[in-house]
């Protein structure tokens, strides 16, 4: 099923259905004068469910990466993950970097948000906006709607890898939020050699590799882990606060990882 509108095709992919069709990217500019509250940024939450399977996600993984690199919206501190789903691995191309940890968690947030299926490439924004991931002007007015939100404050007080482990501690948060971590890649990139993408050289920037919830109530220091993937590049880990109720993300914090 499709339509198009505004430059894009649309196809919505059901989690019992898995149908083949996904967001073709349009050609958007960036508009000016994007601001969220004035003071220090506000950190944002960005996340970005994607696959190497779908031709409509490297328009997506690219708007991440600038986002990432180009902090284009004043008053704003995006942090982002690339959360990898796993529905598209029997469509041509297995994605290395998929999870099905992540396809559930974009079904939890297609319940959440009344959506019933679930489509590539989705971006969240503070667990509170979902919108079509390569939409260059709706993500930017989310990110600065999102940044005038109030924040809690959260911070990562240390973190290490050691006897494969990424070892923190994190202080600050909420006493009834629950605190979410997770350690992704710094920057990944695949050979593509079949599917829609087959011939294509790939990148992504902050792939969620581990994923967790740490418990409920304020982060008070004590030692926390997170299992470290193999390899030797740098990792991300990002910190979240999540009110229970509504899904949104009250608070985040980044720092990066060094493998030794």
């Amino acid at each position: 099923m499709g339509m198009r509108d505004s430059g894009f095709r649309w196809g919505w992919m059901s989690v019992a259905a898995m149908g083949a069709a996904a967001l073709c990217f349009g050609i958007l500019e960036r508009p000016g004068g994007v601001h969220a509250a004035g003071g220090e940024p506000a950190p944002v939450l960005v996340e970005l469910f994607t696959s190497e399977g779908c031709s409509s996600c490297p328009p997506a993984d690219a708007l991440l990466a600038r986002l990432d690199a180009q902090q284009p919206v004043a008053g704003a501190r995006v942090i982002v993950l690339s959360e990898h789903v796993t529905y598209w691995n029997s469509m041509g191309w297995r994605d290395p970097y998929s999870l099905d940890a992540m396809t559930e968690r974009q079904r939890r947030y297609a319940d959440r948000f009344g959506l019933g299926e679930v489509y590539t490439p989705q971006a969240v924004v503070d667990g509170a906006a979902e919108l079509v991931g390569s939409d260059e002007r709706a993500m930017l007015r989310a990110v600065a709607k999102a940044a005038g939100s109030a924040k809690t404050a959260i911070s990562i007080e240390s973190a290490a890898v050691a006897d494969g482990q990424v070892r923190f501690a994190v202080r600050g948060g909420d006493g009834k939020a629950e605190l979410m971590a997770a350690v992704a890649e710094d920057a990944a990139q695949s050979n593509v050699l079949r599917g829609e993408n087959g011939g294509r050289t790939l990148r992504h920037v902050a792939v969620v590799r581990e994923l967790e919830a740490m418990g409920v109530g304020a982060a008070d220091g004590r030692a926390l882990m997170l299992k470290a993937p193999a390899g030797s590049g740098a990792l991300r880990l990002v910190v979240f606060l999540v009110d229970r109720r509504t899904g949104a993300v009250l608070g985040v914090a980044e720092r990066t990882v060094g493998r030794g």
